[in-house]
């Protein structure tokens, strides 16, 4: 779909000197991997929360598969947040069964094929593991949803290459074929690999969107190279 997520005149003002997101209309389509990048303070955040429905936005629409942002879209995307929101008291296997429970889309069955390919016992408790196999647990519960998009706000950071590699393949090879799978970033030389697309943002405005393939054949180098050229 060429317009999976529909994004119109979006603004978000949290005062009259605080425009986080200013004026911004992006149509994204499914079936790629997108980069969301831009520096601290340039409005991703606030963006990945309105996508999600968790703020409302001062003015501008936002449509996923046609739907106005609400409960009904919220069933359909699949988000990490940047933080761990999960119980570390609870066992892995608890909180599938919850996952199980609330998302009509989420497959057990895939949670524990990825575990078992990890190692990980579905028994364990959260605080016991390693943090980068808690980030592996929490992106193994995302990536077991067949959503319409997925947001991933800093998959890979604060974990080691090898994990980095693990968590990369992860959303690649299971993500649902005709979602969107929007992913925040400041390691964009780790994750420029995997990306079909990129969105640079600056002080609440879009600066660029295209193809991965367009930037290295117009300008003659890599995202994270451009990227470091444009900011």
């Amino acid at each position: 779909m060429d317009r999976l997520i529909e994004i119109i005149g979006l603004t978000k003002m949290y005062d009259a000197r605080h425009i986080a997101v200013n004026n911004i209309s992006l149509n994204l389509p499914g079936g790629k991997i997108i980069g969301l990048l831009g520096p601290n303070g340039s409005g991703k955040t606030t963006l990945i929360k309105m996508l999600n429905g968790l703020l409302t936005p001062t003015q501008g629409t936002i449509r996923i598969n046609g739907q106005a942002v609400g409960p009904g879209t919220k069933a359909r995307v699949a988000y990490l947040p940047d933080r761990t929101y999960l119980a570390e008291g609870k066992r892995i296997n608890e909180i599938i069964d919850y996952f199980c429970d609330f998302y009509a889309d989420f497959s057990r069955e895939r949670a524990m094929g990825m575990l078992n390919s990890l190692g990980i016992e579905p028994t364990a408790r959260l605080r016991t593991l390693s943090k980068g196999n808690r980030e592996k647990v929490q992106l193994i519960l995302v990536m077991s949803r067949k959503a319409d998009v997925y947001i991933l706000d800093e998959p890979i950071a604060g974990v080691d290459p090898a994990a980095r590699d693990y968590i990369l393949r992860t959303i690649v090879n299971n993500y649902n074929p005709g979602a969107a799978v929007l992913i925040s970033t400041h390691l964009i030389g780790d994750i420029e690999q995997v990306l079909d697309e990129v969105i640079f943002m600056r002080y609440g405005h879009l600066v660029l969107y295209n193809s991965v393939e367009n930037i290295r054949a117009q300008h003659g180098k890599s995202v994270d190279a451009y990227f470091r050229e444009v900011f």
